[in-house]
């Protein structure tokens, strides 16, 4: 059977981008049983209330969503069951010392494939306040507008 090449995102946290400044981005692997594998192959998973957490000095995936496998029997997963994080020692380190810091957390941004092998972007991110939130959108659409007119003006130029 040939090897899988190239890279498969099965999902993403959008929503964490918009409650979240992103600090730091690490890749790690992640320990899946068969069924998860499966499931996961089908496309469905979601990472919408997921974070890691420390616990016995390694660091875990809390929360994420992996849906039971359909064809599988008795021996299917837990939707939400703590999943290890397959990180750098000194990676490890790193992400202890900053997450320990008042208002930081670990949360995941991306689930997928690379190479055939199931990949987790994390990042180290602190909470948004109400008002960052607003301002986010406002500079969003600042651009977005700033784009639209300079688009109408060369359209209008050209004519």
């Amino acid at each position: 059977m040939a090897r899988e090449q190239g890279t498969k995102v099965i999902a993403r946290n959008k929503k964490a981008r918009h409650d979240y400044h992103i600090l730091d981005t690490w890749e790690a692997g992640i320990v899946l049983s068969g069924t998860e594998v499966k499931s996961l192959r089908q496309g469905r998973a979601s990472l919408v209330d997921g974070f890691a957490q420390e616990y016995r000095g390694e660091l875990y995936l809390e929360g994420v969503h992996i849906p039971e496998y359909s064809q599988g029997t008795w021996t299917n997963h837990a939707a939400r069951r703590r999943r290890k994080l397959l990180l750098h020692r000194d990676e490890l380190r790193k992400i202890f010392a900053e997450s320990q810091e008042s208002g930081h957390t670990i949360v995941p941004l991306e689930l997928y494939f690379k190479d055939g092998k199931a990949k987790v972007e994390i990042a180290l991110a602190k909470g948004k306040k109400l008002y960052d939130k607003r301002q986010t959108l406002r500079e969003r659409q600042d651009t977005r507008e700033a784009q639209r007119a300079m688009s109408n003006a060369f359209k209008r130029g050209r004519s």
